[in-house]
Order: C-alpha cells, then structure tokens, then sequence
C-alpha cells in the first residue's frame, strides 16, 4: 500500500518546511527559495500520485475513497492503524509548518510595501538635503 511511502514523503515535506522557514527568516532567502520551491513541487506531484494510488487501492477493495475509507481499510489492523495515524501526524505537522511559511510571506511581503512606500515618499522640501548635499531654502541658498 502507498501508505508508507505517503508517510515517507510527507515527512520529507515536513523537513522541506522547515528550511524553507529558515530561509524566510534569513536576510536574503533568495539564494535558497528557487531550489526550495523546486523540491516542493516535486513532492507535492508525488503525494498527489501516491493518494491517487491509495484511492485506486481502496476502491478495488469496494472501500470509499480518502480518510473514510483509510478508517474503514485500516480497522482492526493495529499496524496498519499505527501507520495512519503516523500519517495524520506528519501531515497536520505539515500542514501547520505550511501556515507558518504562508504568515512568514506575508510579513515580509508587508515589511517590502512598507519599505518601498518610504522610500517612494516625497520629502518635504526644507527638511531634506538636494543632491548637491544642501538643505534647500536655509541661509538664503
């Protein structure tokens, strides 16, 4: 069953989040980003394989598709059970770390507009220096 490698590949997903947070928070995370959002793409089309896969499985057994139909496949099978619910978890880490990676975007995409709208603001006239590094307007000059 794609169960495991599901779990295998969420939990590389896991990971993946949390460099992708570190180099959010770093000073220039542009030299990381590109290779981050690569690899999530790659394991994003692979989950998305692997729950197809599993959906196939369970309709072959006449079992619905997706978590109730996991419910109903995994009873009465501990180990089966075991590796679900490490599933679940890996996936709720999941998708908590991808929250935290969509509040870290904001924020810098915030602190961005707010840095450039200061610097696009026009100074007042008299209380900033001309490129020739005078104050306009003081001493008659």
């Amino acid at each position: 069953m794609p169960l495991f490698d599901e779990t295998a590949a969420v939990q590389a997903f896991e990971s993946l989040l949390a460099h992708e947070e570190k180099a959010l928070t770093a000073a220039s995370p542009l030299d990381t980003l590109p290779s981050i959002i690569e690899q999530k793409t790659a394991l994003t089309e692979q989950l998305a394989a692997l729950e197809r896969q599993r959906d196939e499985q369970l309709d072959a057994l006449g079992l619905p598709k997706g978590f109730v139909g996991m419910e109903q496949a995994v009873t009465g099978d501990e180990a089966l059970t075991s590796h679900w619910q490490e599933l679940l978890a890996a996936a709720g880490r999941a998708r908590r770390g991808n929250n935290t990676i969509g509040v870290l975007i904001r924020s810098r995409m915030e602190y961005n507009r707010g840095a450039l709208a200061a610097l696009t603001m026009a100074p007042a006239k008299s209380s900033f220096y001309g490129p020739d590094g005078r104050v306009p307007g003081i001493y008659g000059l």
